[in-house]
């Protein structure tokens, strides 16, 4: 029987759920640089980056839907959706960085394109974080804490000796 306390712990503060998004992106991140390389060893890397990008993105999103935002389940697919939209926006957002710097600057070392596309990376990684947390799976927290000890109000007034434990237990 879950218990109160560990349904609170379920739905994690933002400190440790950005935390949990860098340690599950930059995982998953990381994993997938390699698995883009050694796919492109047997298909064109455009192919291999795309194919690698979608199983990435449910990766991630099933992983932020158990672990880092608190919801223990699956990701429903309208979270996919969101999430794979939220990825797309990220991948804009480096991309426009990436080009703005070949406009500014004829030839750019690697450092220097390491630096912008990494701040882009960070930049589009921390309002991704935002939107997951706040759109694609607050309604998950809002139900977490929901459930953390429901009341109804016509069963606290029928049952009024009994303490909010016992209600807690009941639920």
């Amino acid at each position: 029987m879950e218990t109160a306390q560990s349904r609170q712990q379920a739905a994690p503060g933002a400190f440790t759920a950005f935390a949990r998004f860098v340690l599950c992106g930059g995982g998953v991140g990381l994993a997938s640089s390699f698995a883009v390389a050694a796919l492109a060893s047997w298909i064109p890397w455009v192919l291999a980056n795309a194919l690698i990008t979608v199983v990435s993105t449910l990766l991630a999103t099933e992983l932020h839907a158990r672990f880092t935002f608190g919801g223990g389940g699956r990701a429903t697919w309208h979270q996919h959706a969101q999430s794979a939209g939220s990825a797309a926006a990220a991948y804009v957002v480096t991309c426009i960085a990436m080009l703005a710097l070949q406009q500014l600057v004829a030839a750019p070392g690697a450092v220097l394109e390491q630096v912008v596309y990494l701040s882009a990376s960070a930049l589009a990684g921390v309002a991704r974080f935002a939107v997951l947390r706040l759109v694609v799976f607050a309604r998950t927290r809002s139900q977490a804490a929901a459930t953390v000890c429901p009341v109804n109000a016509t069963v606290a007034r029928a049952s009024a000796p009994t303490g909010p434990a016992a209600l807690c237990r009941a639920a």
